[in-house]
């Protein structure tokens, strides 16, 4: 692994896409009537309020059963893919089909991450597509075979890539808002084996869209394209300044 091209030798640097682009610009009732015995049945019967009222609470537990649902099928889909490395193309496909019925407006609840405390913290990342992580045409014992992390701080706009077994690699970067859901992605220090900084020549950028968030679970999508499913493991974790 030669040191004078650290950016290629930190394939997990982005869970994102990087590539040299531009950034975009910064993005920058009345009380309900009173209940009482007297004119209940009027008020049910000249009023959609209360009807809507009452279909609330069914329909909110509908949608968390489906959530929870379609969580559990995407854990148990994506459980013996290896992170993806091992996920044919009916595998990518499936899972696919579930992460998007998660991003679909009916379910997703969080419509602005980036303005959510929920995106703070450590999280684990279980799947992907990108190859520049996965590096499949690697022998198994040259890939990144330990837990591979993303970190982020809305508060600071920081993120940090962390690589475990065998490489123990490390990238930080400064995001950069382009709207609620989507940033760039700024890398400005990289650190081998965990030891040796190195700053970055300026290549490392992409993009991030996070398209569902919960308390638990999180799917993002690079600016080519590739899909990253990562669950909550430390949500007091702080990105180094």
């Amino acid at each position: 692994m030669a040191l004078s091209n650290p950016t290629a030798t930190l394939s997990f640097k982005c869970i994102i896409d990087s590539h040299p682009s531009k950034p975009n610009p910064l993005f920058s009732s009345s009380s309900p009537p009173k209940l009482n015995t007297t004119h209940l049945i009027l008020q049910v019967a000249d009023s959609g309020k209360w009807r809507n009222m009452v279909s609330f609470f069914p329909g909110f537990l509908s949608k968390g059963r489906d959530v929870e649902s379609l969580k559990l099928e995407l854990y148990e889909r994506i459980a013996p893919l290896d992170r993806g490395a091992e996920a044919t193309p009916e595998d990518q496909q499936r899972v696919e089909q579930i992460a998007r019925k998660l991003e679909a407006e009916a379910v997703n609840i969080v419509k602005e991450p980036l303005r959510s405390d929920l995106l703070n913290g450590k999280w684990e990342l279980l799947y992907t597509t990108s190859q520049s992580i996965l590096q499949t045409q690697r022998p198994k014992f040259l890939r990144p075979n330990g837990k591979i992390y993303q970190a982020i701080n809305v508060d600071s706009l920081r993120a940090q890539n962390i690589e475990t077994w065998p490489f123990y690699n490390q990238a930080t970067a400064n995001l950069v808002p382009l709207n609620s859901r989507r940033v760039a992605v700024k890398f400005d220090f990289f650190k081998i084996a965990n030891l040796i900084p190195i700053k970055s020549p300026g290549s490392g950028r992409g993009e991030l869209e996070i398209t569902y968030l919960d308390e638990d679970l999180r799917i993002s999508r690079g600016n080519r394209g590739n899909l990253f499913i990562l669950k909550m493991v430390d949500p007091s974790y702080r990105v180094p300044l």
